[in-house]
């Protein structure tokens, strides 16, 4: 089993209008959607861990899912969107609008969180976090590597996919917690294993408590996917900075109340822009960076990416310098 890699842009940018042929309630509040081409066309390839942005009607902002499907099935995708309660409208839509036979647009697929050759794996999934890790333990599966799951949920019946789960037996821990509690992450992550790697994804809080407990394992062992940003995003700019677009030719200054994707969109000059949270979780808007320091605050990046300073969100990050070169 090989890493995977950031899918090429080809395939990360393009946009195509897909069909649902199945939609399942697969638990409270979450539905399973397979897309595919209305033509019967393959889909672009993706591995473990990519997502693909839903272009919804009723908003300006795509939405972001987990494939949580075959990787070896080129004609249909899987996603499963839980209905949030404090929804923007994105989830609600898909819920109350989305039957067999609609269409929708979706581009991608894109992999921020890609699954990395290892001796074994520890995978930690809490809610809809499930979604991205269900086609990484069918490889690592497939693969003879060893695995463990142990997954969270209120309780069974908010917990999607248990029934594909059951297959792999002992291998999948089931944590409701109005039967046993909350996961066991003491016990999961306080002696470190220099051989495993941990990949995790769900809510926010139980993102931190697995950062914080993987502090003293070796560097590059936690994997994370996050559906919302981990930063304070009203955090004010102190300061402007000069941006240069350098394939553009152009200098613009980035105000402390605008990001530098506003600034871009606003001054044109026939520059592909790609955007879709704006909150900096998604990774559609990753620039590379030629020149300067960037400030960091997406929740995409890696440590070692930021430290690199190669690329940068231009949807939420900022400079620390006070001029940065970015290749647009």
């Amino acid at each position: 089993m090989t890493a995977a890699v950031t899918l090429p842009a080809q395939s990360a940018d393009l946009t195509t209008l897909l069909r649902v042929g199945e939609r399942r309630l697969v638990a409270d509040s979450v539905v399973s959607l397979t897309l595919s081409d209305p033509s019967g066309r393959e889909l672009p390839a993706w591995e473990p861990g990519a997502h693909i942005d839903l272009i919804l009607p009723n908003s300006p902002l795509a939405r972001q899912y987990s494939l949580c499907g075959d990787p070896n099935d080129r004609f249909s995708w899987r996603i499963g969107v839980l209905r949030e309660p404090n929804s923007r409208g994105g989830s609600r839509f898909v819920h109350e609008q989305f039957s067999v036979g609609s269409t929708v647009e979706v581009r991608g697929p894109r992999n921020h969180f890609p699954l990395v050759d290892a001796p074994r794996y520890l995978f930690i999934a809490g809610g809809i976090g499930i979604t991205p890790i269900l086609p990484m333990i069918a490889a690592v599966d497939a693969a003879g590597r060893p695995w463990e799951l142990f997954y969270g949920g209120r309780s069974r019946r908010s917990m999607a996919f248990l029934e594909e789960l059951r297959g792999y037996g002992g291998r999948v821990r089931i944590h409701p917690q109005d039967e046993v509690g909350r996961l066991p992450l003491a016990d999961l992550l306080d002696v470190p294993r220099p051989d495993c790697a941990v990949y995790c994804c769900g809510p926010e809080p139980l993102l931190e408590a697995v950062e914080s407990r993987c502090r003293r394992w070796p560097a590059g062992s936690l994997h994370t996917e996050r559906f919302s940003h981990s930063v304070d995003l009203t955090r004010p700019a102190a300061v402007s900075f000069e941006v240069l677009f350098q394939r553009s030719c152009q200098v613009v200054t980035v105000p402390p109340d605008r990001s530098i994707l506003e600034v871009a969109e606003a001054v044109g000059g026939g520059m592909t822009l790609l955007s879709a949270c704006r909150e900096g979780v998604c990774g559609t808007c990753e620039t590379r960076v030629l020149g300067g320091v960037p400030d960091h605050r997406d929740s995409v990046l890696s440590e070692t990416e930021r430290a690199s300073g190669e690329s940068m969100m231009i949807c939420v990050s900022r400079a620390s310098s006070s001029r940065l070169v970015l290749d647009l």
